[in-house]
């Protein structure tokens, strides 16, 4: 099969014809249009994908320590009836696993310091079913959580900055006091540190405090267990088990699942992600327009050889298929250009940035700002086939104005001063 002179003519305008000064400098510009579209679609997929792994890494770190749903009575009082509410969640075909707990705030006093807790009363013997966490921890800390020695496991920040180890003791400060003839008192109970955890979240290992839930019955003076605990076969499906439990539990209960515990955080990041998309198209879109002026610079050059083949008999669409043909080989060079730089720096981020990091003396991710102190990179289908679609259009566009100046090249007036 014959191949189209449109083809030939706009490849051989792309690697610029003859080596002239100004062809020269045609063919640098080019190049730089090139390499900006493939710089531009680089740092979408780079910067889209970091964001993705951010996202995925804290989610899962996240969802180590806390269920996929928690149900609760009104009020952080106790559950009228734990067992019939365990039996009928469990009733549900997405459920995997339940357990009750319960949730509470204290402050945690070691020596002259003081931080505040988010406490959380666990049974032992079920909490594997709900967390990976209890599942790291069930045959190291959380068999020492015996009901009535009142034992407290600790995250690693908390205990680092309280300056404790496994076997001291700390005060647990319950806020709620007790009513004497001086006044309202608060609840002093000494604990006993029988372990620590490292999540990998921050947030957690800096606050989270368990015990085994009777002893925290004992102490903020509950009947029982403030909730229940769920993990799901598919943690995607929880909004949708939330509302089936909504319907099939009995008595006033609140639900709550993982997406909405965080909804703020997650809401943030997926504007920041929309909002990068937009800025970094830009870059893609600048280099696509420096594109222009690249075909306008070959038309101006190549208006005699535009006469040469109108005269032999090409068409005016013929002549503006030429100039698309160069623009297009630009975009597509671009475009796949830095789809490999792209993906090639996303899926090896984890050895670049701690060699950078080496390089530099310095850390790009305090674990006590972003959570969590790697970067990690997702690169995901569904952002890199948009990119490249939005990289090949931008650049098939800026082709056009030019080809259609080149295809209106009148011959006697290009060919009278040659």
């Amino acid at each position: 099969m014959q191949i189209p002179y449109e083809l030939i003519l706009g490849w051989r305008y792309t690697r610029a014809g003859r080596a002239t000064r100004r062809n020269g400098f045609i063919s640098f510009i080019s190049g730089v249009s090139m390499l900006g579209i493939a710089l531009g679609v680089a740092a979408l997929i780079i910067v889209l994908s970091v964001m993705n792994g951010f996202q995925k890494e804290v989610r899962d770190r996240m969802l180590g320590v806390i269920s996929h749903i928690e149900v609760f009575a009104p009020n952080g009082a106790a559950l009228p009836d734990v067992q019939k509410t365990l039996a009928e969640i469990r009733q549900n075909p997405n459920v995997v696993g339940a357990a009750s707990f319960i949730a509470a705030q204290a402050l945690l006093a070691r020596g002259e310091d003081m931080k505040g807790a988010i406490v959380r009363g666990i049974d032992p013997a079920l909490e594997g079913q709900v967390t990976d966490l209890a599942v790291d921890l069930k045959d190291t800390a959380l068999p020492k959580l015996v009901s009535g020695e009142f034992g407290v496991v600790l995250g690693s920040e908390l205990a680092r900055s309280l300056g404790v180890r496994e076997g001291d003791q700390v005060t647990l400060i319950a806020p709620s006091g007790q009513v004497t003839p001086a006044g309202v008192v608060p609840r002093l109970k000494q604990m006993t540190v029988v372990g620590a955890f490292d999540s990998g979240h921050f947030e957690y290992d800096s606050a989270l405090v368990m015990l085994h839930q009777d002893d925290a019955a004992k102490i903020f003076r509950l009947e029982g267990p403030t909730g229940i605990r769920v993990k799901l076969k598919d943690l995607h499906q929880a909004r949708e088990v939330a509302a089936q439990l909504s319907r099939s539990l009995s008595g006033d209960l609140l639900i709550r699942d993982w997406t909405r515990q965080n909804k703020t955080w997650f809401a943030a990041v997926q504007l920041e992600k929309r909002m990068m998309f937009i800025i970094l198209t830009l870059i893609v879109a600048v280099a696509a327009f420096n594109l222009v002026s690249t075909l306008v610079m070959t038309v101006t050059d190549k208006r005699a050889d535009i006469a040469i083949l109108r005269t032999l008999g090409a068409s005016p669409k013929s002549i503006m298929g030429i100039f698309m043909v160069q623009g297009a080989m630009v975009g597509v060079i671009g475009t796949l250009s830095g789809l490999l730089l792209g993906l090639g720096v996303a899926l090896n981020i984890d050895v670049i940035v701690p060699a950078l990091e080496r390089l530099l003396n310095a850390s790009f991710l305090p674990k006590d700002i972003y959570l969590i102190s790697r970067m990690p990179s997702d690169p995901q289908y569904a952002d890199i086939m948009p990119i490249a679609v939005i990289a090949l259009v931008l650049a098939f566009l800026a082709t056009i104005y030019p080809s259609w100046r080149a295809s209106r090249v009148n011959p006697a007036e290009a060919l009278r001063y040659e």
